[in-house]
C-alpha cells in the first residue's frame, strides 16, 4: 500500500486506473495486456511491409497492495486466488518520498518493505504446505500399497518444502531439484514462493541516475537470487510519457538524455523473467512475435502457429536475426 503502485500500473499498462483509491478490501483487480516492445519486430515490418504487426504481449493484474501481517490474519480466498493464477508476481516497492503520501510503516525502507513482503508470501505458502503434511500424514495409516506409497512420497516432499520455507528458501529454489513427478504434485497449490518474483522500485525522478542505481545494487545485493529480477522506474514521469504518442515520446526521452523508457524495459524484463522468448514469421499479410518458452524446439515452435503444421512438420529454414 501507498508504492504508488497504482501509477505504476498506468505508466507499463497505458491505463487510466484511478490512483490513490485502491483499498485493501476492493475486490476487482484491474487486468491490462499490453505489447511487448521489440525493435526487431519494428525493423522486420519496415522490411516486408505486411498489412498488420502483431507483437508479443504479456498480462498485467493489479491488486490490492499486501500490507504486513496479511498472511497471520490469513490471505482472502479471492486474493490468494488472483496470486495462485499468475505465472510471476511483480512487487511494487515505494522508494520515493512525499509528505502527502504517508508510508504504512511510518517512514521509506524499500529494504525493510521487500523482507516485509517476502515473508508474508513465504508464511502463506508455509500455511498450505504445513495443511497438506498433516493430511497426508493422518492419511498414511489407513492405507496400504501403491497408494500409500505415493502418499509416503508426497509426505517426503511436503516435508521438504516445509523444512526450505522455515529456512527462509523460496520454493522456486528448491522445485527444480525435485523429481518431475513429484513436482507435479505440487501444481495445483498455487504456491507462491515457487513463482519468479520481480521486485520494481518505484521512485521520484530526481532519483534516476546514481541514486536510483545504488537502490537497484543494494536491493540486488541483499535479494537477488534465482528467479528474481530488480529494476527501478519513475512511475509518475513514465505515466507522463506513456500519455504521449510515440514520437512525442522519443523526443521526451531524448531531452531527458534516456535511451529507452523505463516502461518498455520492464515489459521486456517481465516477458524474461517468465523464461519466454519470441520467434518471427514474415511475410505480406502479417509479421507477428510468436511466444515461446526458452529451450522449445523448433517442432513445438511450429504447433504454437498451428497443430497442422506440427503434425505435419519436415523441417524448418531458420536465420537469424542479426544474419537477416
Amino acid at each position: 500500500p501507498a508504492s504508488g503502485k497504482k501509477t505504476v500500473v498506468n505508466a507499463r499498462t497505458r491505463a487510466e486506473a484511478q490512483t490513490g483509491g485502491f483499498g485493501a478490501a476492493a475486490d476487482e483487480p484491474n487486468l491490462a495486456t499490453v505489447k511487448v516492445p521489440d525493435p526487431r519486430l519494428d525493423r522486420l515490418t519496415d522490411l516486408f511491409r505486411p498489412q498488420r504487426k502483431v507483437p508479443a504481449d504479456v498480462q498485467y493484474l493489479d491488486v490490492a497492495g499486501i500490507a504486513k501481517g496479511i498472511a497471520e490474519k490469513g490471505m482472502s480466498g479471492q486474493l490468494l486466488g488472483h496470486l495462485s493464477q499468475a505465472d510471476a508476481l511483480l512487487m511494487v516497492v515505494r522508494g520515493f518520498e512525499d509528505p502527502n503520501v504517508p508510508h504504512p510503516e511510518g517512514s521509506v525502507n524499500p529494504l525493510r518493505d521487500i523482507e516485509t513482503l517476502v515473508l508474508e508470501l513465504t508464511f502463506s505458502d508455509l500455511a498450505i504446505v504445513d495443511k497438506r503434511l498433516q493430511r497426508v500424514t493422518s492419511q498414511i495409516p489407513k492405507l496400504r500399497g501403491a497408494e500409500r506409497e505415493a502418499y509416503e512420497r508426497e509426505q517426503e516432499v511436503m516435508t521438504r518444502l516445509k523444512e526450505a520455507l522455515e529456512g527462509d528458501i523460496p520454493l522456486r529454489e528448491v522445485i527444480p531439484s525435485l523429481d518431475p513427478d513429484d513436482a507435479k504434485l505440487l501444481r495445483g497449490f498455487g504456491l507462491l514462493t515457487a513463482k519468479p518474483l520481480f521486485l520494481l522500485l518505484n521512485v521520484d525522478e530526481h532519483q534516476l541516475g546514481t541514486s536510483a542505481n545504488d537502490l537497484v545494487a543494494a536491493v540486488k545485493e541483499r535479494f537477488g537470487r534465482p528467479g528474481v529480477a530488480v529494476d527501478a522506474l519513475a512511475g509518475k514521469l513514465e505515466m507522463e510519457i506513456s500519455r504521449l504518442d510515440d514520437e512525442d515520446a522519443a523526443v521526451f526521452l531524448a531531452d531527458l538524455g534516456i535511451a529507452e523508457s523505463s516502461r518498455d524495459r520492464v515489459i521486456r524484463l517481465s516477458f524474461e523473467l517468465l523464461g519466454l522468448i519470441p520467434f518471427f514469421t514474415v511475410g505480406p499479410d502479417e509479421c507477428r512475435a510468436w511466444t515461446i518458452r526458452r529451450g522449445t524446439t523448433a517442432l513445438e515452435a511450429a504447433g504454437e502457429i498451428h497443430s497442422d503444421i506440427q503434425r505435419g512438420f519436415i523441417r524448418a529454414e531458420v536465420i537469424s536475426y542479426d544474419d537477416l
